[in-house]
């Protein structure tokens, strides 16, 4: 391997390889992380959608399945966000990420532990906050990333991100990355590699059902994978399906009623209480302009992604994607898609320095 591929990352996690799998949620799993891990990437299990039962026991598995390092995603937000700091100390995680930064003290007691902070941040301000609060590292996504995403691409957000920050902390790039061409990219834009959800969400170890991956893949046009704030008032990158489309025509009353029947249905799921519930959707309305209804959404998400992630019903649930989605056409293994990265971001690097010869 390239020296030039062993960059800030790849030391502070001890990974093979400045790849990192994104923590989505119903899809990270132990089986995905690990395979992620054993191929010399770096991968992040979804903590904002399992119980803390099922968290513990998601931490244990991937340690029965890989000896590489791999990490925990969380959020501020969630009822058992305290209970997931603990776990991932008491069984010595290499790393979280977040994007809703969990606060100082929190950071403070992440650190103290030795756990690797990573925020996924969307504006260089972001960036220098999160830095300030204690972040050893920061995945910056651009526009063209699935989920939350803002508007900016990737090709100008990215490095500007590496100026404001990057002389302190690694930079991870996200958004509209798929293979070794785009890692190439992104280092040249001054990251220390890059971070990938869509492109492992549609590998042979994703836990999402075939009838799902498939909608994905028969995505041919990357400008059909739309942004939206139908959801919950915040933008995000999603295929449009029939349950979108009934979002986007729906009125606040309907959209409540829609929140409120997920919401219990995530309450059930997770073991929050209605209040824990409500309290996560009233920090979520203080903390910017959310309706009621789009709070509760927010909130309880996770339950809408499942009828797609989860139950195999692509048309009945979200589909959180990247555009990266219109130009994959095949599963591959975690292995055949790091070792084919890795192997093309190196004949790049060759073709690059035989032009400057």
């Amino acid at each position: 391997m390239s020296k030039l591929l062993n960059t800030r990352i790849t030391e502070l996690l001890g990974c093979r390889y400045p790849v990192i799998q994104t923590a989505m949620g119903w899809v990270a799993d132990p089986q995905l992380v690990a395979g992620t891990g054993n191929a010399g990437g770096f991968g992040f299990l979804a903590g904002a959608t399992i119980p803390p039962a099922q968290m513990e026991a998601d931490i244990l598995k991937v340690k029965s399945l890989t000896e590489a390092n791999f990490g925990v995603n969380f959020h501020m937000y969630q009822p058992n966000a305290a209970e997931i700091v603990d776990l991932v100390i008491k069984h010595k995680v290499k790393a979280v990420s977040y994007s809703r930064s969990p606060g100082k003290d929190m950071v403070a007691k992440l650190k103290d532990a030795g756990v690797v902070c990573m925020p996924t941040i969307g504006l260089p301000k972001h960036a220098v906050k999160a830095v300030e609060m204690g972040a050893d590292a920061v995945t910056v996504q651009g526009g063209e990333g699935g989920g939350h995403t803002g508007s900016v691409p990737t090709t100008l957000l990215l490095p500007q991100v590496v100026d404001a920050v990057g002389a302190q902390v690694p930079v991870l790039g996200a958004g509209g990355f798929k293979d070794g061409r785009g890692l190439i990219a992104a280092m040249a834009f001054g990251a220390d590699g890059i971070a990938m959800g869509t492109r492992f969400l549609l590998t042979k170890e994703s836990p999402v059902p075939e009838a799902t991956k498939q909608r994905y893949l028969d995505c041919k046009n990357p400008a059909d994978i739309i942004v939206s704030q139908a959801l919950d008032g915040i933008q995000q990158r999603m295929i449009l399906n029939r349950f979108l489309a009934e979002l986007e025509r729906a009125g606040n009353l309907k959209k409540l009623v829609i929140a409120l029947r997920n919401g219990l249905a995530f309450r059930k799921f997770t073991g929050a209480s209605i209040f824990g519930l409500l309290k996560s959707a009233i920090a979520m309305s203080k903390d910017g302009d959310l309706t009621p209804a789009q709070a509760i959404m927010s909130a309880n998400a996770p339950m809408i992604i499942q009828k797609a992630m989860v139950d195999g019903r692509p048309d009945d649930g979200v589909l959180p994607s990247g555009q990266v989605a219109g130009v994959i056409d095949k599963l591959l293994s975690c292995e055949e898609l790091i070792s084919g990265l890795v192997a093309e971001a190196e004949a790049q690097l060759q073709r690059l320095q035989a032009q400057g010869k």
